[in-house]
């Protein structure tokens, strides 16, 4: 069998996701590698956890390997497909990573520190383990390549924008799939107006018109917009200088923006969706309750953008999930078009409106985003 493996890492883990090659490939098995740099375990379809010990991204990949032997066949991988992070203003879709485009995107890291090393080390790895597989790289802000320019830019001296400081827009992939499955499955929604909201650990919004991404609610980095699982989302930056003044180094208060704040800093408790909304402690409401007015100023302020709007999607792990958080972001927002069927909602309908909006939960699959584009360069380098 010809095989694509995806790759998506973290900080702390590592995805894969094994497809059978093809014009539209096909999913034969998935799993991860979690807790990388502690007591790292391999999980895997079907099969008991492995553990693997203290582990970085290369030997990550080698257990990944020979747990998906049973998956790719006789060979290795035809072709390798990444996500990466941080693409810059010079990507605006998947790539082969040369040399010099991983030179150029090594130059990213600093715009990207939490997220962007860890995705080339896995490239590196992979690089090594599979030295005939063609390795593709899909860019997170690929998607929003091409926003307006005031959609862009920050209120400051333009030699910033022009160093990069620039609103890159993240959650590309997820976006990516989620335009394509309404292209697919409700075309006349497609050509329109649409919010999409990826709510998970990491959440954003993006205003979305005729497939092309106009706005976002994540800008410079991944932590700016909604708050999420451990990250603060908007912040005001004088509470920086703040934190600054009082004598914070800059490596304790990105700890303290990407690792301690979110729904964990707020609740004390936890950044799992699922705990807060069993929880009756009074701060776990308190943690729910802003998360879910951000979302809806949000989605406010992405109709602005659009003049409009003529659908909106939930999805992400929370968003799809988490019908009591989807019911609390659609009360009282009528003025817009939009409310809930507190039935379709519960059961866990694809179309959960009453509304004249459509309202749809559809759930993003950011790594068939990844083999298709694997798919897609050997398909046309085969010509």
């Amino acid at each position: 069998m010809s095989a694509i493996l995806t790759l998506n890492a973290g900080s702390s883990s590592l995805k894969f996701s094994v497809y059978r090659a093809g014009e539209d490939p096909q999913l034969v098995g998935q799993g991860q590698v979690e807790n990388l740099g502690d007591a790292a375990r391999l999980l895997r379809d079907g099969a008991d956890p492995v553990e693997i010990g203290a582990a970085d991204h290369a030997i990550a990949l080698g257990a990944i390997f020979e747990a998906a032997r049973p998956w790719l066949g006789e060979g290795p991988p035809v072709g390798v497909g990444h996500r990466i992070v941080h693409g810059g203003v010079d990507f605006a879709g998947p790539e082969r990573l040369s040399d010099d485009v991983m030179t150029l995107l090594r130059a990213l890291e600093p715009l990207a520190p939490l997220h962007q090393p860890h995705n080339l080390a896995a490239v590196d790895a992979a690089r090594q383990a599979f030295p005939d597989a063609v390795q593709i790289g899909c860019f997170d802000t690929a998607f929003h390549n091409g926003h307006p320019f005031v959609n862009d830019i920050f209120a400051l001296p333009r030699r910033f924008y022009e160093e990069g400081v620039r609103r890159y827009g993240f959650h590309g992939l997820s976006y990516d799939f989620i335009t394509g499955q309404l292209t697919r499955d409700w075309p006349e929604l497609a050509e329109g107006r649409v919010v999409i909201a990826h709510l998970g650990n990491g959440a954003s919004m993006c205003a979305v018109r005729n497939g092309q991404s106009v706005g976002s609610t994540m800008g410079f980095s991944a932590l700016d917009g909604l708050p999420m699982g451990t990250r603060c989302g908007q912040l005001d930056p004088g509470v920086l200088l703040y934190l600054m003044d009082q004598g914070m180094t800059s490596k304790e208060i990105a700890r303290l923006l990407y690792q301690e704040s979110g729904l964990k800093g707020l609740s004390g408790m936890t950044h799992d969706m699922r705990t807060l909304l069993a929880s009756g402690a009074p701060e776990a409401g308190q943690a729910i309750d802003y998360y879910v007015f951000r979302i809806r100023r949000e989605l406010g302020a992405m109709a602005a953008v659009l003049g409009g709007l003529d659908a909106f999607v939930f999805t992400g792990g929370i968003g799809e999930n988490a019908a009591e958080i989807r019911a609390r972001v659609l009360d009282g927002m009528d003025f817009l078009g939009l409310a809930v069927d507190a039935g379709a909602n519960i059961s866990g309908a694809a179309r959960i409106s009453s509304g004249p909006v459509p309202v749809l939960v559809i759930p993003t699959d950011e790594e068939r985003v990844i083999a298709r584009a694997v798919s897609e360069w050997q398909r046309q380098h085969a010509m």
